[in-house]
């Protein structure tokens, strides 16, 4: 096998991201036959390498894709000494990491995985993969508010990217992102004198919070990973969002494909709005005699291989209360 940097070794392997592995390598847990890795390390699967003393082994690990519907309260973390972190409430078998952030008061879809490409591509804000949210607010909005969030606000030095907004109700309204700045929602909100109620997640992409039950997790089915892949296909490996300073060059933000979403009712149909041949329902049925029951705490391995187009979903129900 060809030589691979060390922070990508160790995200196929399913230890966490590149990111987290860079910290890792930063902080000498990492080691390559016995030594400190230097930095731009490369390696194969010939060496040995370790995480705390662990031997990581990439060529035996199998692709893991969940959907969570994260509850209030869950922090997203990979550090399991934090309370309420997103692995410890998930329970899941085998080492995964979620795909960004929700904040720990929203809720609603997120991603866990062990594929530390997918990560980075997806999280990639020049690659415009969409977000959807439902969001309600302090007090009435009204068509001046949807305008204003929809052209973009300003935020952290930066005006953010122009995007869809649709009211649904005095207090209640949709909007679609192609960008993950930290609290971008809620800081929107405020530059407008509005507080954010409640914020939920409710697709990622052509991925649909439909039918998961809030604290409950399935894995995705081979028609939704094989959309996923083909939507990433193109997409920059590079790090997410970028800076603040990159971002305020001057250069006015292009008009995302969000400001005309793919589909009014992509919340209550998943996986129909990508023209994809090989995509299918959000929500698979699982198999007669294998299905887990709600109160469940794990759930089967998630090996959605993108050249079969069988659903393999299940249901799994985290542990961990809700609060705000």
């Amino acid at each position: 096998m060809e030589p691979r940097r060390l922070n990508k070794f160790i995200s196929d392997s399913g230890y966490c991201s590149r990111r987290e592995a860079d910290k890792l390598i930063e902080q000498g847990r990492v080691t390559v036959n016995g030594k400190q890795p230097e930095v731009g390390t490369k390696v194969t699967t010939r060496d040995k390498v370790r995480v705390d003393g662990n031997l990581l082994e990439v060529d035996a690990v199998e692709p893991v894709y969940l959907l969570l519907n994260k509850p209030p309260g869950i922090e997203t973390t990979t550090d399991t000494s934090q309370k309420d972190n997103i692995i410890s409430f998930t329970n899941y078998p085998e080492r995964i990491f979620p795909v960004g952030r929700l904040d720990k008061d929203s809720e609603g879809l997120i991603i866990l995985t062990n594929n530390g490409d997918i990560v980075n591509k997806i999280l990639r804000a020049g690659n415009n993969h969409e977000k959807e949210y439902i969001v309600t607010v302090d007090k009435p909005i009204n068509q001046n508010f949807v305008e204003r969030m929809s052209n973009g606000v300003p935020i952290l030095g930066v005006n953010t990217r122009k995007c869809f907004v649709e009211q649904l109700g005095a207090t209640k309204f949709r909007i679609i992102l192609t960008q993950g700045m930290n609290r971008q929602i809620r800081r929107m909100c405020e530059a407008l004198g509005y507080e954010v109620q409640t914020l939920q997640r409710t697709r990622i992409m052509h991925l649909s919070l439909a039918k998961i039950p809030l604290g409950q997790w399935r894995n995705m089915t081979d028609a939704e990973v094989a959309e996923m892949m083909r939507l990433v296909e193109r997409s920059s490996k590079t790090a997410e969002e970028p800076s603040v300073k990159k971002a305020s060059s001057g250069v006015a933000p292009s008009k995302p494909k969000s400001s005309k979403p793919r589909s009014s009712s992509s919340t209550s149909r998943p996986g129909k709005q990508s023209s994809s041949p090989r995509s299918g329902k959000s929500t698979a049925a699982s198999k007669p005699g294998k299905s887990k029951s709600s109160g469940s705490a794990r759930g089967a391995r998630g090996a959605a291989k993108s050249g079969s187009s069988a659903g393999r979903g299940r249901t799994s129900s985290g542990k961990g209360g809700r609060r705000r």
